[in-house]
């Protein structure tokens, strides 16, 4: 996340949120061997891309919101927010009612949110002022 997308963040949750409210920003994803195949392209490279497998402790994608979370977040367009968990302390009406909502609800996670094809990377890539930068230096080479 860039400072800007950070004080967007900070920002959109002062105007939007409520105290003990989480704020999370919707964004696209992409596979480590997309991101590397945009870079090698953008780079003109020939070098070959290793696939090393998943390696021990390594995950496959990150949770932003879980079930319990996503059933109850608000969209507000390029952010969910999910409200403060004001809930009594009654257990009873959880544990003797089950939620059938929460068992058919699913994670959002960077492997079921929208997923960037390597053109698109490379656009994304191409907004960061360091790749741009770094293009220009391998211009000259």
């Amino acid at each position: 996340m860039s400072l800007d997308e950070a004080v967007e963040l900070v920002l959109f949750a002062f105007e939007n949120g409520h105290a003990g409210d989480i704020m999370v920003q919707k964004s696209p994803a992409s596979t480590v061997g997309d991101l590397a195949q945009a870079l090698k392209e953008l780079f003109h490279s020939n070098l070959p891309i290793k696939i090393i497998g998943t390696r021990h402790g390594e995950k496959l994608y990150e949770t932003l919101l879980t079930k319990e979370e996503y059933l109850v977040a608000k969209d507000m367009g390029g952010f969910y927010c999910v409200p403060a968990d004001k809930r009594d302390l009654n257990y009873d009406k959880y544990f003797v009612e089950g939620d059938v909502e929460l068992s058919q609800e699913e994670e959002y996670t960077s492997h079921n949110t929208v997923r960037l094809n390597v053109d698109e990377i490379k656009t994304k890539l191409m907004e960061l002022e360091y790749v741009r930068d770094e293009l220009k230096g391998w211009a000259g080479k």
